[in-house]
């Protein structure tokens, strides 16, 4: 299985992710925000953590008119897997592959912490392996991580068991504690926690490995 790694300006994570999708068996290509075009044979697009161009405007509104803006959401709409972390999950709500809009943190303070989340549903390609409702600690790093949506949407997403994770004890004000959600087709996952940086025991934990290799096994499955 290929995973695409994608680099805009300012993004931090981008060398984590590819190490987590290598960690898991993935033949990991780097890509960068210029590019037009994927890497032949991609199966999954890893959209990073960080601040693509800076924040400014939106955060990640700069990057969803990037030239690989437009590949991802070609390799989306063919039913392509793609995982945005993070900054990266605000480029895919700019991007319109996700519903709602990250806002910023409710105590208008960056969040820089280990918080743990529950997993809300196993239906997915990404959290197969874990058990619903276990409880995982994974940290965030984030400015706007606020998930908002309006009242039709989010009765959406829990009528159609499309929320990933939720937090505990939520860090930023995110309606229904909401950690993370899933496309329609379940296929696109954004969260805002950075499970790559818990798929290491020396680095203080192991309970992101789990999606990765979800994902992994349900790729191949599928």
């Amino acid at each position: 299985m290929k995973a695409a790694v994608v680099t805009f300006p300012g993004s931090n994570c981008d060398r984590d992710l590819a190490v987590a999708f290598a960690g898991a068996g993935f033949d990991v290509v780097r890509v960068w925000h210029k590019d037009s075009a994927l890497p032949q044979g991609t199966d999954v697009v890893g959209v990073p953590g960080g601040f693509s161009f800076g924040d400014y405007l939106r955060c990640g509104a700069i990057a969803a008119q990037s030239p690989i803006a437009g590949a991802i959401r070609a390799h989306a709409a063919r039913g392509g897997y793609v995982l945005g972390v993070c900054n990266g999950f605000q480029v895919l709500t700019e991007m319109q592959l996700l519903p709602g809009a990250l806002m910023r943190n409710a105590g208008l303070k960056f969040i820089c912490k280990s918080v743990e989340m529950k997993v809300a549903t196993t239906n997915s390609a990404f959290t197969s392996t874990y058990q619903k409702g276990q409880t995982i600690a994974v940290p965030v790093a984030h400015h706007d991580g606020n998930y908002t949506i309006d009242a039709e949407g989010l009765t959406r997403l829990q009528g159609e068991d499309r929320i990933a994770f939720t937090y505990v004890k939520n860090p930023n004000g995110a309606m229904a504690d909401i950690a993370g959600v899933l496309s329609e087709n379940r296929r696109v996952l954004g969260m805002m926690p950075h499970p790559e940086r818990v798929v290491d025991a020396s680095h203080g934990g192991t309970d992101g490995a789990n999606l990765f290799a979800s994902l992994m096994g349900g790729m191949a499955l599928a």
